[in-house]
């Protein structure tokens, strides 16, 4: 099949022009995705494409508009919302927790809520405390949601095709950093399926569980720990809600140790249920050395580069505590 270079960026512009192409349900709407084409420039010239009835610039009001998509996913349109930055989810967390993911069960199935809520999650750009939050484990902890955080441009528009066409509410983080990235996708349509992880890189003496941007470190982690003789094993998990229990509990086995990466705090992370998945199965009688996590420090995000540098997982972080685990 022939493949095209793309960024992470362009290939989520990508999804959402097929998926509007092929059902005029999809629609579109955020603040400034139009004229100003997004702030990260991802929505760029959808407007003209299909005009301001389909890609439609919001006020200044998440739970507003995010109320209105609601209302529109549950009259049988499939919208998609883009919140500017993942921190400003909690201006419509009403609507995020206690009514786009019940509504379908409280309804008795009678009603669904086929919506996306796309939006720029992550630090490493500067943007300070409200502007740089990795807030997925709270998302992880409300039923009805999915949660997705891919971390290469064919992630990013195979997961965002199958979350538009999904019945379900679905949250959908795309790190800032990796944006402008680059990777490989098949020209002709493909989807990835919801909820299913991916092995990155095959290994043998130790698995690294991980996802979004983290995955491309861990990966340069690994490159580096071979010469020194480990085999680390990379899970990218791509979903973290419903979560590929099956494929870590299969690595961990074959590796007998197990490190989670995040970008996120380390208190209440989501490595600490992916840890205890792990406690909870088989793989713990297999374990080696004890399982270990490694996640940004549980403080507000600096504004200052190199404090925020400082409090967030690395290359060198990420070796170290392989080393210390496999000694």
């Amino acid at each position: 099949m022939p493949k095209k270079e793309i960024t992470y960026a362009n290939a989520i512009k990508e999804a959402i022009s097929e998926e509007m192409i092929r059902d005029e349900e999809v629609f579109m709407m955020g603040e400034d995705i139009g004229i100003y084409r997004g702030a990260f420039g991802v929505s760029g010239d959808l407007v003209e494409t299909f005009g301001e009835d389909r890609i439609i610039d919001t006020p200044i009001s998440e739970l507003g508009f995010v109320g209105c998509a609601i209302g529109a996913a549950v009259a049988g349109m499939r919208p998609i919302v883009e919140i500017m930055f993942s921190d400003f989810m909690t201006v419509c967390w009403d609507m995020i927790v206690n009514q786009a993911p019940k509504m379908r069960y409280m309804f008795g199935g009678k009603v669904s809520v086929p919506m996306v809520l796309r939006t720029a999650s992550g630090g490493g750009t500067g943007a300070a405390a409200q502007h740089s939050q990795s807030l997925e484990a709270m998302l992880c902890h409300v039923p009805g949601l999915k949660v997705i955080v891919p971390s290469t441009p064919r992630d990013a528009k195979g997961l965002l095709k199958s979350a538009i066409r999904d019945n379900n509410p679905v949250i959908f983080l795309e790190q800032k950093l990796l944006y402008r990235t680059k990777g490989m996708i098949e020209e002709e349509e493909f989807t990835i399926p919801i909820g299913e992880a991916d092995i990155k890189r095959e290994g043998k003496d130790c698995t690294i569980i991980t996802y979004g941007r983290m995955v491309q470190m861990c990966l340069a982690a690994a490159e580096s720990l071979e010469k020194e003789g480990i085999d680390v094993e990379v899970i990218d998990l791509r979903t973290l809600l419903p979560m590929d229990t099956e494929a870590i509990i299969k690595s961990v086995i074959k590796t007998r140790h197990a490190l989670v990466v995040h970008e996120a705090v380390k208190t209440g992370g989501i490595a600490g249920e992916i840890i205890a998945r792990i406690a909870d199965s088989e793989a713990f009688y297999y374990l080696d050395a004890p399982l270990k996590r490694l996640a940004s420090e549980d403080v507000p995000v600096p504004f200052c580069p190199v404090l925020e540098k400082g409090i967030l997982p690395d290359e060198a972080k990420i070796i170290a505590t392989v080393k210390e685990m496999m000694a």
